[in-house]
Formats: C-alpha cells, sequence, structure tokens
C-alpha cells in the first residue's frame, strides 16, 4: 500500500452524480461532477476522475460519503445500481485507509462549521449551540442525519429517515397518498420529497382531477410554479413545500433538534424565496401539542455549494488514522 496519508481524496456519491475533490494541507481542492450515467460503476468514475488529475495519484487515504445504508464499509446507492466496498476499493488502487460512510452523515459534520452566510434562515426560531443539529434533504432521493455533542466530543447519526411513512395533515393529501400508495405500495416521505417525488406529486394531482395535463420534468414543474403559469405545477410544489415542512418538523421531535434543523440536497437552495413564502415553516411548527417546542427552533436552508465536502474535511482532520 503506498500514499501520503495526510493528502486525502474526498467523494461525495450520490444517484446522479458523483463528485471528487483533492485534500491537501487541509486545503480542499476544485470539485469534479461527473454523471453517473456515463460509468457502469464506482471504480470506473474514480479511475477517469484520477486519469485527468494525475497530481492527486499520492493521496493515501480515500474518504467517501455515499447515498444509500452502509454496512460493513459496503454501500449499494439507494437510487443507482453502484454498489461501493471500501474492502474492493482498496485493494484495485492499492490504499491502505479507505472509509465509506453515508452522504447525510458528512453533511452532518459540517453543520458546526456553517457561517451565518452558508444559510437561508426561515421563521424566527433559534439555536442551542450545545443542542443536537439536524439535517434532511430532498435531491436525487431524501437523506437524514443528526449531529450532537457528547462527553467524549461530538458524534453523527446517520439514518435511513427518507424511507419512513409519509403522513398527511388533511383530506387532499390523503388522496394524493392514496393515489401513490395505489401506484407504489407504501408510501415513504422520499415518494414525494426528491426530484422525482415532485413529479410524483404533480401526476398524482394530474389523475385525481381527472386533468388532461401533459408528464412534465421535475425542472419543469418548478420552473411553471415559480413563474406562475401552470396551478398544477404550482399545487404540486406547494404541497412540496408543506410537507417538507412537516417531515422536518417530525425530524425535530425525533432528535430534539434544538441546535437547528438544516435543509440540504439539490432542490432547496434553488427556490430559498418559494420556500420561506410557503407553508413550509408553519407545517414545521403544527404539531398540536408541541407547537410551543417546535417555535423556538431555526429552520435554514444550506446555500454554500457542496456544503458534504466541509463535512468530510472535518471528519478527515478528526480522524487522522482512517
Amino acid at each position: 500500500m503506498h500514499g501520503d496519508p495526510h493528502q486525502v481524496l474526498l467523494g461525495d456519491i450520490g444517484g446522479t452524480h458523483a463528485r471528487f475533490a483533492f485534500l491537501a494541507e487541509d486545503r480542499i481542492g476544485s470539485i469534479e461532477t461527473l454523471a453517473a450515467r456515463d460509468y457502469s460503476c464506482f471504480a470506473d468514475s474514480l479511475a477517469a476522475f484520477l486519469s485527468r488529475h494525475p497530481e492527486t495519484r499520492c493521496f493515501g487515504r480515500l474518504l467517501l460519503g455515499c447515498a444509500g445504508p452502509i454496512e460493513d464499509g459496503r454501500c449499494e446507492l439507494t437510487n443507482s445500481s453502484w454498489i461501493i466496498d471500501a474492502a474492493e476499493l482498496r485493494a484495485k488502487f492499492n490504499r491502505a485507509a479507505v472509509r465509506v460512510i453515508n452522504d447525510f452523515e458528512a453533511l452532518a459534520w459540517s453543520l458546526p462549521s456553517l457561517a451565518s452566510s452558508d444559510l437561508f434562515k426561515i421563521g424566527n426560531g433559534g439555536a442551542d449551540a450545545t443542542a443536537p443539529m439536524a439535517v434532511l434533504g430532498p435531491g436525487t432521493g431524501l437523506g437524514v442525519a443528526c449531529h450532537a455533542l457528547n462527553p467524549g466530543g461530538e458524534i453523527v447519526f446517520a439514518s435511513e429517515g427518507g424511507h419512513a411513512t409519509l403522513p398527511a395533515t388533511c383530506r387532499r393529501e390523503d388522496a394524493i397518498i392514496e393515489h401513490l400508495r395505489n401506484r407504489f405500495g407504501h408510501v415513504s416521505v422520499e415518494r414525494v420529497l426528491s426530484g422525482d417525488g415532485l413529479v410524483n406529486l404533480y401526476e398524482a394531482i394530474v389523475a385525481i382531477d381527472h386533468s388532461s395535463a401533459a408528464h412534465k420534468s421535475a425542472a419543469d414543474i418548478t420552473a411553471g410554479a415559480l413563474e406562475g403559469g401552470c396551478a398544477i405545477c404550482r399545487e404540486a410544489l406547494d404541497l412540496f413545500c408543506a410537507m417538507l415542512g412537516t417531515v422536518a418538523g417530525d425530524v425535530a421531535l425525533t432528535f430534539a433538534a434544538k441546535g437547528g434543523v438544516f435543509i440540504a440536497g439539490g432542490i432547496a437552495p434553488r427556490i430559498v424565496e418559494y420556500l420561506r413564502d410557503s407553508q413550509f415553516r408553519t407545517r414545521f411548527e403544527s404539531k398540536g401539542r408541541s407547537k410551543s417546542y417546535l417555535v423556538d427552533i431555526a429552520t435554514s436552508v444550506i446555500v454554500r455549494r457542496e456544503p458534504a465536502f466541509l463535512g468530510l474535511q472535518r471528519l478527515a482532520r478528526m480522524t487522522p488514522d482512517r
């Protein structure tokens, strides 16, 4: 095995993109994004990155945040056919230290280092610096994690919270979930709070209302809502924001996240003003007897580009031998 253990190759690996950056002397280099569809397996994407950046071949450690559950250093991506296995990567790339963690675990490690300029705050809640902080975010899928302090320092809890059952709060949502249940069986949070989820919401509205509206992509739905020219797109995005608020409130209660709830992922940063003016915050707080508990908790969208790399950098610094 070879390589400089002080030089770390970082990766943020999702269902749509694989992103890589080189960490040397505690500085992150430029981040390169590769389309997952262009490579049959993860190792091919990593090899392609290394072939274009020969200066990075001296890295001694590989630290990857991956969009899926981790078991014994192995991840089967939830929304991709890729399998990422630390043992296989050690052998193939001749590196002693390869660590695979959940992508939202990486995001949770970034939370203590985020500046106010990295955040778009929604609502008037505050943050207790000693309390747990939770992060969730819709993108290709939906991830959930929590950062907390303990007597030994910091700890992060990864989860598969995106696959929890989606709740309804009114008859319209009952009807939408019933439609999605007939289509998918189990209706998880991720079935609506993701790029495909926004399409699912739109198509459910079309079906329930017996509309003849044309199929649209998530980008088309978002544009139709923001521009105000499509009532169905607007309702779909309104539902998306409201349901995100409901789920974010559930996450806050689950983790006792008085340190704040942070929204990450590829969708929310593009619609921050719409999200602020939506039912997101009202639904976040609408938990009956627990409303007073949630009113005091801050909610923010992470608008910093590629925040997972900040978390990977912190983790690399904190665990220099892994």
